[in-house]
């Protein structure tokens, strides 16, 4: 977090949080990450929606629509233009795991800027590699944008080099996942591919906005298992985030793919 960050707990600006929460002491909570653009919080919908079902299959009620929406009205005056955070936790409660019986949930709305990326990277794609870091298979909580993200942490500490935009995993059985901030997609033969997330991974909103714009387009869309051999076979790498939008890979380690396929479409229907 900057020191020029504008941040809200519960609806007032505010600092700090208790030391007692469980989204600090258990990363018991979830969160969203928004993209702000000229005071719109871009797909905010399908954002909030996804906030509310990852925070039901933990158990935590989620606060109504329209406090979310005053929430954002405060920090969007602030920052029209950036980069906004929604964190949602169980709240306060004693030491230990056990979950309190009268938890009052607590949340966090922070606003700052955007990453200073190179607008070139949209045009002549990314270089990306691989992490040795691999995900643990957990159903429970695949999917879900949960606030434990130590292995997402551990990946991104493999490098420093600021050529390489983005890592990729794989799970513990060599299976694709996504990247360390992204979703992936591969292009192979007509149609998008993207890795299964019912075991482990996180289910983004730009990755369902995707599929959906995808299906909407007449482009096949499925939902597969595939490993690092067949990525490097695809036609086409794409990493998808709610900042970001999509990014092509250009080049993964000694794979190089130094023409686009099928991404300037993709590009265009994604935020049609």
């Amino acid at each position: 977090m900057t020191a020029a960050a504008f941040v809200l707990v519960d609806g007032k600006p505010a600092t700090s949080i208790s030391v007692l929460d469980r989204g600090l002491m258990y990363g018991d909570g979830v969160f969203r990450t928004i993209r702000l653009d000229a005071g719109q919080a871009l797909w905010w919908p399908e954002q909030l929606a996804k906030l509310a079902a990852d925070a039901a299959r933990l158990g935590i009620a989620c606060p109504a629509d329209e406090v979310w929406q005053q929430d954002v009205a405060q920090a969007v005056a602030q920052w029209p233009t950036g980069v906004l955070k929604l964190v949602l936790t169980r709240g306060t409660g004693n030491r230990g795991y056990a979950p309190p019986q009268a938890a009052v949930p607590s949340r966090l709305v922070v606003a700052g800027p955007l990453p200073a990326w190179p607008a070139a990277l949209w045009e002549t794609g990314i270089e990306a590699r691989l992490c040795a870091l691999r995900l643990a298979r957990q159903p429970r909580l695949a999917g879900i944008k949960h606030l434990n993200r130590l292995e997402n942490v551990l990946a991104r500490a493999e490098w420093d080099d600021p050529a390489i935009q983005e890592g990729l995993l794989l799970d513990e059985a060599g299976q694709v996942i996504g990247g360390v901030s992204s979703n992936v997609f591969i292009y192979r033969a007509g149609e998008l591919l993207t890795p299964r997330l019912d075991r482990c991974g996180i289910a983004g909103a730009a990755r369902a906005r995707l599929m959906t714009r995808a299906a909407a387009y007449g482009l096949p869309v499925r939902e597969v298992e595939f490993d690092l051999t067949a990525l490097l076979a695809a036609d086409e790498v794409l990493l998808t985030n709610s900042l970001i939008g999509v990014w092509r890979v250009a080049k993964l380690d000694r794979r190089v793919w130094p023409q686009p396929a099928i991404y300037p479409v993709v590009r265009e229907f994604l935020h049609a």
